[in-house]
C-alpha cells in the first residue's frame, strides 16, 4: 500500500472504478494524495500490478462487518444421535422417535443407531426394520443422508432436515387450524308465522229472526 508498492508502474483504477489505465507509481501515488486516499495494491501478481485508489481504512472496516455478518447468518448444523435396541418395545420405540423428529425440526443431522448384542447380531434385518420404521415417521419432515450400514456391531442411518418438506407441512398445519378458528355459519332464525285474520261469526239477520219466533209458537 502506498510507499510499500515495488512495482515501477501500475494499471491503476480510480476510486469510482475507472480504468485509469497503466502509470508510473509516483503518479499513481500523486493522484492518490490529491484525492486524499490510498494507493492500495488488489493484484499483485498481475504484470504490471493493479492498484486502486480507495480509502484502505474504510474498506477493512467494511469486509470485517461483512464477514461478521455472514458468520452471525450462518447456523451451526450439529449431529444429534438417538440409539435403539433390536427388540425395543413399542412405548420406548414411539418416546425416541419423538425425540428424532425434534432434533430434525431444530434444523440437526441425526445420527440413527441399532446397538446388536450377542446372538442379534444374527438377525441384522430386525435392525433394519427399525430404522425402516424410524424413516418412515420422520418422512414428512427429512430425508435419508447415509442409508442402513452395518457398523461394527451397531447398524447406522443418518437422517438430515428436509426444508421443502417442512415447509409444506407448517403451511398444512396453518391452513388447517385457520379453518378450524373460523366461526360456524349462522343458522338462520325461523320466520314469524303470519297472524291470521279473526273471522267474525255473522249476526242474525232482521229476516231470520220472525222465523225462529214461528217454530216457538207452534210448539
Amino acid at each position: 500500500m502506498n510507499e510499500q508498492i515495488r512495482a515501477r508502474e501500475v494499471r491503476l483504477v480510480g476510486a469510482d472504478g475507472e480504468q485509469v489505465g497503466i502509470v508510473p507509481l509516483p503518479e499513481a501515488l500523486q493522484l492518490a494524495q490529491r484525492a486524499g486516499l490510498d494507493l492500495v495494491e488488489v493484484a499483485d501478481k498481475a504484470k504490471p500490478p493493479v492498484c486502486k485508489i480507495m480509502d484502505h481504512g474504510k474498506a477493512v472496516y467494511e469486509a470485517k462487518q461483512r464477514d461478521k455478518a455472514s458468520r452471525k447468518k450462518a447456523t451451526t448444523v450439529q449431529v444429534k444421535e438417538m440409539k435403539y435396541r433390536p427388540k425395543i418395545g413399542k412405548g420406548d420405540f414411539e418416546t425416541k422417535t419423538r425425540k428424532v423428529k425434534q432434533f430434525l425440526g431444530e434444523g440437526n443431522r441425526v445420527k440413527v443407531t441399532i446397538m446388536f448384542r450377542g446372538r442379534e447380531m444374527q438377525h441384522p434385518e430386525l435392525g433394519r426394520r427399525i430404522l425402516d420404521n424410524i424413516a418412515e415417521e420422520a418422512d414428512d419432515i427429512s430425508k435419508v443422508e447415509v442409508y442402513p450400514k452395518l457398523d461394527g456391531r451397531n447398524m447406522v442411518m443418518v437422517l438430515v432436515p428436509d426444508k421443502e418438506k417442512q415447509a409444506a407441512l407448517a403451511a398444512e398445519e396453518a391452513a388447517a387450524a385457520a379453518s378450524s378458528n373460523a366461526p360456524a355459519a349462522a343458522t338462520p332464525a325461523p320466520e314469524p308465522e303470519a297472524e291470521q285474520p279473526e273471522v267474525a261469526e255473522p249476526e242474525a239477520t232482521e229476516a231470520e229472526a220472525p222465523a225462529e219466533a214461528e217454530v216457538e209458537a207452534a210448539e
